[in-house]
């Protein structure tokens, strides 16, 4: 059996440019009853008064109002044009979002696209924030897709992603994530109004808490204002909104208020040749650098080394708003290949939260150990899914077996 160390560009850390976040924003939130229900704009901006933030708060808001209806309504139009805003909150009827897939993909989608394109034609540089409101105390009888609350959650919660998605990466205030957190937890805390739909102060106040959260990107764990509910309870929320949403920025896009543009790439690498895929957010113009001090102009982009080494390469994606800069590192070249050592088969992604692992071959196998020598992810084959390596662990060393017994030592920095 042969044993070969070799270094993997796919596991060198990744370093992203920030700046820092606004302590003071301005937000308008478009939405209905959820919204407007014990004044949840003015209880966001009490809260982040008491962090030490400021929101400066405007609301346009109607009864059971859907993505259509703030499209037909002038005076939708009147408050996006009212300011340049920080920020616009996006919220959709409660059963919108939860309809049939033909519906959600031919009405409530493209509805809440054109609503996010309808703030950036006003302000290039506003963000737009999606309201993920919760399922209902029991469900919905629409539909049995929707009959509980763990359903109808669960496909407002991956409906509202659809939506971030679909309108340029929008970002996403996960207030139904957060309230299904809270069920499951601490199922005492009643966060809904008698009708079982509409929140109740608890549940406001936990709204609250995710939002202030997801626009700055910060816990409100220590907020002494508490809106009426006591010390114990209050606690509870905070914490919830923080623990939820702190490790998952990135899956709800969440970034500050003055970083409309986000760069974003992922790399394929065949030798010495790699293939630059642009997966950037509202941006502009593009600026590759290769890392040995040549250079593109170009979306996407495909880049030949003519010598080994180690390789930073960075994407800088530009607009009117602001520039962001995200760097990767690409290893080239040495006396071994991947086709070298029968290993050809294996593919390694980079993805914002994973390296995933994966095999066009039969009997492969892999095993993953961080820094302080303890094995991270037992043996597992990778003759079906592909293998997921988490990219906020310590990893140290991926060992991959082929179908003839060979080993190799991906080695991660």
């Amino acid at each position: 059996m042969k044993k070969i160390l070799f270094t993997l560009s796919f596991c060198l850390p990744m370093t992203v440019s920030k700046v820092s976040a606004q302590d003071s924003i301005s937000v308008l939130f478009i939405g209905n009853s959820y919204t407007y229900v014990n004044n949840l704009p003015m209880m966001v901006s009490t809260l982040a008064t008491n962090l030490g933030k400021k929101i400066t708060v405007d609301s346009k808001t109607g009864s059971g109002t859907t993505f259509q209806g703030h499209l037909d309504d002038p005076a939708t139009d009147i408050k996006i044009h009212s300011k340049p805003w920080d920020v616009v909150v996006i919220q959709g009827q409660s059963l919108e979002p939860s309809n049939s897939n033909m519906l959600v993909d031919l009405v409530t989608i493209p509805n809440a696209v054109r609503l996010s394109e309808r703030v950036w034609a006003a302000n290039a540089c506003s963000n737009v924030m999606y309201y993920m409101t919760w399922g209902r105390q029991n469900g919905s009888s629409q539909s049995e897709a929707t009959n509980t609350f763990e359903k109808m959650n669960a496909r407002l919660y991956k409906n509202y992603l659809r939506m971030a998605d679909s309108s340029d990466r929008s970002m996403v205030s996960p207030v139904g994530a957060v309230w299904g957190y809270v069920r499951a937890n601490h199922p005492t805390i009643n966060l809904y109004d008698a009708d079982g739909s509409h929140p109740s102060f608890e549940g406001s106040y936990l709204a609250a808490c995710t939002f202030y959260t997801s626009l700055f990107q910060k816990s409100p764990v220590g907020a002494t204002y508490y809106g009426g509910l006591n010390a114990t309870t209050a606690g509870i929320l905070q914490q919830a909104a923080a623990t939820v949403i702190l490790d998952s920025l990135d899956r709800f896009h969440l970034r500050p208020a003055n970083e409309a543009t986000k760069a974003d790439f992922s790399i394929v690498q065949n030798g010495s040749t790699i293939t630059l895929t642009n997966e950037s957010s509202r941006a502009t113009t593009y600026t590759w650098l290769f890392g040995d001090g040549q250079s593109d102009e170009i979306e996407n982009a495909e880049y030949t080394f003519t010598e080994n080494g180690v390789y930073t390469v960075s994407l800088v994606a530009s607009s009117e708003c602001n520039s962001d800069t995200i760097s990767k590192q690409v290893a080239v070249g040495g006396t071994l290949s991947l086709s070298d050592l029968d290993f050809a088969a294996v593919e390694f992604r980079t993805k914002d939260e994973f390296i995933e692992v994966s095999c066009k071959e039969s009997g492969y196998s892999m095993e993953v150990f961080g820094t302080d020598g303890k094995q991270l992810i037992k043996q597992q084959s990778l003759d079906a899914e592909p293998v997921l390596i988490p990219r906020n662990q310590a990893v140290q060393l991926v060992k991959l077996t082929s179908s003839n017994g060979a080993v190799q030592i991906v080695r991660c920095f």
